[in-house]
């Protein structure tokens, strides 16, 4: 089967579109690795360009796609960083600001030259669409960013008239610059992202003919002209519009480094790995309460229940469960060991800035746990202007919740963030009629409080300080259940859970003067969890204090085409259980050093990295893990990936899903000191292609990925052996996971976004009874998202239409052949359809009313826990969950920005 998954996706890989790319030399005047990396470093401000200075010969070699940009270009942006070349040359000012070692010998005509070039000027003229006053300070400011340049656009015809010197930059240059701004011109189209950001009044239709632009309109054209109330000097609004802010901030995986990012959400060009950016402006798509909802619209991860009783949600991602996803907020670790199970409920959806999500192992500066992959959450923490946002949610099933999220500036150097979050379910839902509740009833409190400093341009230093308290009571079971009266008791089967969560951390940072190459790190984190809960009679009480550590230093060798990271790390977990008053306790230290390099060059690059962990009860651990990313052309992206992870499992808390049953825990021991076990350790491998083409004339991606993931060694989680048993034990044998993914995101029609995807699995592992496929898994899935938002009003109303339609194929059930035949399960459960959609409507800047259904087409799994009426019998089981639970659940929820 891994076979025919190859030779489909080499069939995949076969198909590319040309793209209309140059290779061209430029002599260009240097003198040190400073100059290179400031002269690549311009090249690479172009889109689809890259270039390589040598500098003994001072002669630089650039590539890029001539649709896109031009060697006259590149060389005026050369020219504006302080380097002379056969095109341009710098501005005396900007030369003699240069660092010492970076002054070169200018030729004694330089000053002459360039006088000479401020005569040359040309006038021209070009159709550039737009609506209104707005339009013309944005589209005019734009044209004076450039030296010797200027213009007037009519509002009316729609032309541009356009004066500049032609030997400092070109009619292309500028061309090309109003169109990053939001204008598509006769030369340029602007990106899609950046033309919905314009404000509503600046909106113009794309879609008139240039022959018959003059005059036309778009959404609103203002009448004399009228400028918005809130513009920057470039003539943008600078409010969000629909809410919500729109600049996430987006962070590398593989550093503490944040980048902007305003799409809601796509795949990282730039990145090695494959990893998708998820911004705030896509969680709003759905209900997304917390972290474990906020996947909703994504193909990549499925979300599913975990069982009839607890009502948690998990995470799979490429076949395999929650587990092995390593899963950090700020780049530290967040939901592992005792929190497994619950700690998905902890992030709430509104505080979430963005989330990173890479598949596969990795980088070795984040640890040695990633085997399926790695999801990062950012908070909301830095921002240009203070920002207070309320959100409050409610539905049908008595869910209610609220939100408050503040940041504002304290001085010129310090920010700070406040962030609350309370919600509780109230009434007792049991819609199926099995005598239990379909989700627990409780209550959260979270709390958070961030506070950050940033002088990176003056004394390179950066600081960030968070703190967060949780406190979580849920109460599940039958319906009849009362705590204070039938707790320990046969009357009536309950659940009871009760969380207390304390983290502090920080991450600080300083970047070495006069080098930006060069930069060391440190993030340290303290984290207590303590959880009390019962499952009927049985008890299951844990606490884990876990202090992390991890010190980065980034740097050069010779030049930025050759960079490398290495630290040191240290864990440690204290974890102190007790399961039916048998006591297990353990402490994990794991000191660690890390080195990883980076090569990047015109096309290829590769990040290649090793770690060696002390552990002292799984032992010497290494780990090396590979990622590589080719760009056939600047529309076309290979990568291929392969790494190692290991992990120690925490059988009791990581299986929490299946104490909702009268299975007993049974542990084959194999001479391991983790509850008798060895470590886990997998091999993961992937290989992807990402190929960008036009769509009805608008932009479109296919991404089509495989991945394996081979285990050297499991703690295999067995529910077949019996189903009155859970049983842990050593893999002996052979166990993977195949999974073969195709997603394309388009653009049918103007404003309607679209995402459509399919994902293959095919996961085996050998079993005590023989191999089988995991169960819980469906081989096949589909996955469709719609995203439609009408024209924004100047005021900043619109609306917004979203759906999402996920197909899930049947999956494997465990055997339940030794049960009583009443008790009897089917070897698969029926594949079905899972339907959600929310519309919303923005009212203007500030008001934001959103509602919703979930599940709308109501399917929900029969029978859904064993034996139901009788909860203390051999038979009950509330694990064996396939489905959801609840039929059709509606929301209405508002958000308040001020």
């Amino acid at each position: 089967m891994y076979k025919k998954l190859i030779y489909i996706f080499l069939l995949l890989i076969s198909v590319g579109l040309s793209a209309q790319e140059k290779t061209e030399t430029l002599k260009v005047k240097g003198n040190c690795d400073m100059c290179k990396e400031r002269i690549e470093k311009a090249v690479k401000e172009l889109p689809s360009a890259k270039g390589n200075y040598d500098l003994e010969s001072n002669t630089l070699t650039v590539t890029f796609d001539s649709k896109s940009t031009s060697l006259d270009a590149i060389a005026k942006n050369i020219a504006k960083v302080g380097h002379d070349n056969d095109l341009y040359s710098a501005e005396k000012s900007v030369y003699e600001n240069l660092p010492g070692c970076c002054l070169y010998t200018r030729d004694d005509s330089s000053d002459e030259v360039h006088s000479e070039m401020n005569s040359t000027l040309k006038t021209e003229t070009i159709k550039v669409r737009g609506n209104c006053g707005s339009c013309k300070k944005r589209i005019e400011n734009a044209i004076k960013t450039f030296p010797s340049a200027s213009g007037n656009w009519d509002i009316i015809t729609k032309v541009l008239t356009l004066t500049y010197d032609s030997t400092q930059t070109s009619k292309d240059a500028i061309m090309k610059k109003i169109a990053e701004v939001g204008h598509d011109n006769e030369l340029y189209t602007a990106q899609t992202s950046t033309y919905d950001a314009l404000p509503g009044c600046c909106l113009y239709d794309r879609e008139v003919d240039w022959e018959n632009v003059e005059n036309s309109e778009g959404t609103h054209v203002m009448e004399g002209g009228n400028q918005h109330n809130q513009t920057s000097n470039d003539g943008h609004d600078n409010s969000s519009h629909d809410g919500h802010n729109h600049d996430d901030e987006a962070v590398d995986l593989t550093t503490a480094t944040i980048t902007g990012n305003k799409a809601a959400h796509g795949f990282d060009k730039n990145a090695v790995g494959l990893m998708e950016n998820i911004s705030d402006k896509e969680l709003l798509k759905a209900a997304c309460c917390n972290l474990s909802e906020s996947f909703e619209t994504n193909a990549t991860v499925d979300v599913s229940y975990a069982n009839a009783v607890s009502g948690t949600k998990q995470l799979k991602m490429l076949g395999l469960d929650q587990k092995y996803i390593l899963l950090t907020k700020e780049l530290l670790p967040e939901i592992r060991g005792i929190s497994s199970a619950y700690g998905m409920n902890f992030i709430p959806g509104r505080w979430i800035q963005g989330i990173q999500l890479a598949k596969g192992g990795g980088s070795v500066t984040n640890g040695y746990e990633a085997i399926a992959g790695h999801i990062n959450t950012e908070l909301y923490k830095s921002h240009d202007k203070a920002k207070t946002s309320i959100n409050f949610f409610g539905d049908i099933n008595t869910r209610f919740e609220g939100n408050f999220v503040h940041n504002d500036a304290i001085d010129d150097h310090w920010t700070q963030s406040i962030l609350l979050h309370a919600n509780a379910t109230t009434d007792r839902q049991d819609h199926n009629d099995d005598g239990f509740m379909d989700q627990p009833i409780g209550r959260n409190i979270n709390v958070s409080y961030l506070l950050n400093y940033s002088d990176a341009g003056h004394s390179g230093l950066m600081t960030h300080f968070g703190v967060n308290y949780v406190n979580d009571h849920r109460l599940g079971g039958q319906t009849a259940f009362r705590e204070d009266a039938d707790k320990g008791t046969t009357n009536a089967y309950g659940i009871g859970i009760d969380i207390q969560r304390f983290q502090v951390w920080n991450k600080s940072g300083y970047v070495f003067e006069g080098k930006p190459y060069q930069s060391i790190g440190w993030m340290n984190q303290f984290n207590y969890n303590e959880q009390k809960s019962y499952f009927g009679l049985r008890t299951y009480d844990a606490s884990q204090r876990t202090f992390y550590s991890n010190l980065i230093f980034e740097s050069i060798f010779s030049n930025t085409a050759h960079k490398y990271k290495t630290g040191l790390s240290f864990l440690y977990d204290q974890y102190d259980e007790l399961y039916n008053l048998i006591n297990f306790k353990r402490n994990e230290t794991v000191p660690g050093a890390f080195f990883e390099y980076t090569y990047t060059g015109d096309k290829l690059t590769v990040v290649g990295g090793a770690r060696l962990d002390l552990h002292n009860l799984a032992g010497t651990q290494f780990t090396p893990r590979l990622n590589v990313k080719y760009d056939i052309t600047p529309k076309t992206i290979l990568r291929a990936s392969a790494g190692r992870g290991f992990r120690t499992a925490n059988i009791f808390a990581e299986s929490q899903a299946y104490l909702a049953s009268n299975r007993q825990i049974v542990i084959n021991e194999n001479g391991g000191d983790i509850y008798g076990l060895e470590p886990e350790i997998a091999w993961n491998y992937g290989i992807s292609l990402q190929q960008e083409f036009k769509f009805f004339g608008r932009k479109s991606t296919v991404v089509a990925d495989l991945f394996r993931t081979d285990f050297q060694n499991q703690v295999v989680l067995d529910l077949d052996d019996s189903p009155q048993t859970i049983l842990f034990y050593n893999l002996d044998g052979d166990s993977y996971a195949n999974s073969l993914q195709i997603q394309w995101d388009f653009q049918p029609i103007k404003r309607l976004e679209a995402r459509l995807a399919y994902k293959f699995y095919d996961t085996q592992t050998d079993y005590i009874s023989g191999k089988n496929e995991l169960p819980f898994t469906s081989q096949h899935r589909g996955f469709l998202n719609l995203a439609y938002s009408t024209l924004r009003k100047t005021n900043g109303s619109l609306w917004n239409f979203d759906t999402t339609l996920q197909w899930v194929g049947k999956q494997r059930l465990p055997s339940t052949a030794s049960n009583p035949h009443e008790f009897h399960t089917p070897d698969y459960g029926e594949s079905y359809f899972l339907l959600n959609a929310q519309i919303s409507r923005n009212f203007n800047k500030v008001l934001r009313l959103y509602v919703g259904a979930e599940n709308l087409l109501s399917y929900t799994q029969h029978h859904a826990i064993i034996d139901a009426q009788n909860p203390f019998s051999n038979y009950f089981d509330g694990g064996m969950v396939y489905a959801p639970i609840m039929p059709a659940n509606f929301y209405i929820g508002i958000d308040i920005d001020f």
